[in-house]
C-alpha cells in the first residue's frame, strides 16, 4: 500500500510542480502585453533552427554516451542502435513526465541486458556523475573572473560549494564500511571498483566538449531571441540551470521559465526571458514527440513493459531527480 502511494505521488508530482510554476509565471509574474512585445526583436527562423540543433545534438550525444557506458563496463554485445532506439522511445514520455521517461529508459535497458542490475546502475551513474563533475568544474573555472564577485553571483558560488561538498560526501559515503552493508550501495561500490579511472576519460572529454557547445548554442539562441546574455555569465549559470531542471516536471514547463527569469534577470526583461524559455520548451516538446514517433515501436514496447511491471508489483525505477538533458 505504501509503495503504491509512493508511486502515485511520484507520478503526480511533476504535474503539480509544472502547473504551480506555470500559474505563478504566467498568472502572476507576467505582463502579457509586454511578453508578446518581447518577441518582436526575435529572429524566429534562426532561433528555431538553433534550438532544433541544440535538442538533436544533446539527444544523440547522450544516447551515444549511455550506449558506451554499457558496452565498456557491462557488455560489448549490446548494439548501440538498440540503446538509441530505447532512448528515442523514452523521449515520447517526456511529454508527460521526466521521471516516467527515465523509468521507461531504464526498463528498456534492463530488457536489453536480460535484467542485469549492473547495466542499469552503469547507465544511470556513469553519465550522471561525470556530467556533474564537468558542470562543477565549469562553474569553478569562471568563479574568479565573474563580474562583481560574490554578491551579484551568490547562487553560482553557493551551487559550486554545495555541489563539490555533495560529490565529496558521496565519495566518502561509498568508501566507508557501513555503505557495504546496504545492498544497493554495496552493489554500487563493487561496480565502481571495477571501473578504472582512465576508462572514464572519454566521458569527461565528451561532456567537456558538450559544455562548450552548450554555452555557444545557448548564446546563439538567446541572441536570436533578442536577449543577448554575456558569455561568461552563461558559462557560470548554465550549470545552475541544470540543477533547476533536474526537478521533476512535465517537459520542464514552468520550471524552465522560472529558472531563466531568475538566473538571468540582469541581462534582459523578465517578460523576454520568460518568452524565450517558453518558446524553447515548446520546440523541445514538439521534438520529443517527433523523436518518439521515429522510434514508435520502441515507445510502445516501453509502455507495455511499464504497465506489466506495475501490474505485477515489480519496482519501476522512477528517479525523483534526473540529469537535465535539455538545457
Amino acid at each position: 500500500m505504501e509503495a503504491r502511494n509512493a508511486g502515485t505521488w511520484k507520478r503526480f508530482l511533476p504535474w503539480a510542480i509544472s502547473l504551480a510554476a506555470l500559474a505563478y509565471v504566467f498568472g502572476w509574474a507576467t505582463d502579457w502585453t509586454r511578453l508578446v512585445e518581447a518577441t518582436g526583436d526575435a529572429d524566429l527562423a534562426v532561433f528555431v533552427g538553433v534550438t532544433v540543433i541544440d535538442k538533436l545534438v544533446f539527444f544523440f550525444v547522450w544516447a551515444w554516451l549511455q550506449a558506451e557506458a554499457i558496452r565498456r563496463f557491462v557488455s560489448a554485445d549490446v548494439p548501440r542502435r538498440s540503446i538509441l532506439a530505447v532512448r528515442g522511445g523514452s523521449e515520447l514520455f517526456r511529454v508527460v513526465s521526466n521521471p516516467l521517461a527515465d523509468a521507461g529508459f531504464f526498463l528498456g535497458v534492463a530488457q536489453l541486458v536480460r535484467g542485469r542490475l549492473d547495466a542499469v546502475l552503469v547507465v544511470a551513474l556513469i553519465p550522471f556523475v561525470t556530467h556533474l563533475i564537468v558542470l562543477l568544474a565549469q562553474i569553478t573555472v569562471v568563479l574568479p573572473i565573474l563580474p562583481g564577485g560574490f554578491e551579484p553571483n551568490s547562487e553560482v558560488f553557493v551551487t559550486a560549494g554545495l555541489g563539490w561538498a555533495a560529490v565529496g560526501a558521496g565519495a566518502l559515503l561509498l568508501r566507508l564500511g557501513p555503505a557495504r552493508r546496504v545492498p544497493l550501495l554495496s552493489r554500487i561500490v563493487a561496480l565502481l571498483e571495477k571501473i578504472p579511472l582512465r576508462g572514464l576519460a572519454p566521458f569527461f572529454g565528451a561532456f567537456a566538449a558538450l559544455a562548450v557547445f552548450d554555452v555557444a548554442i545557448q548564446g546563439m539562441a538567446s541572441r536570436a531571441f533578442g536577449v543577448p546574455i554575456p558569455w561568461i555569465d552563461l558559462t557560470a549559470r548554465i550549470p545552475v540551470l541544470y540543477l533547476a531542471l533536474s526537478i521533476p516536471s512535465v517537459g520542464n514547463f514552468g520550471v524552465r521559465e522560472f529558472a531563466w527569469a531568475g538566473l538571468f534577470q540582469d541581462f534582459g526583461s523578465q517578460d523576454a526571458l520568460i518568452a524565450f524559455a517558453f518558446a524553447t520548451n515548446s520546440i523541445f516538446l514538439l521534438l520529443n514527440v517527433a523523436i518518439g514517433v521515429c522510434f514508435l515501436r520502441s515507445a510502445l514496447a516501453l509502455v507495455a513493459e511499464i504497465r506489466r511491471a506495475r501490474r505485477s508489483g515489480e519496482p519501476v525505477p522512477e528517479p525523483l531527480l534526473h540529469d537535465a538533458t535539455d538545457p
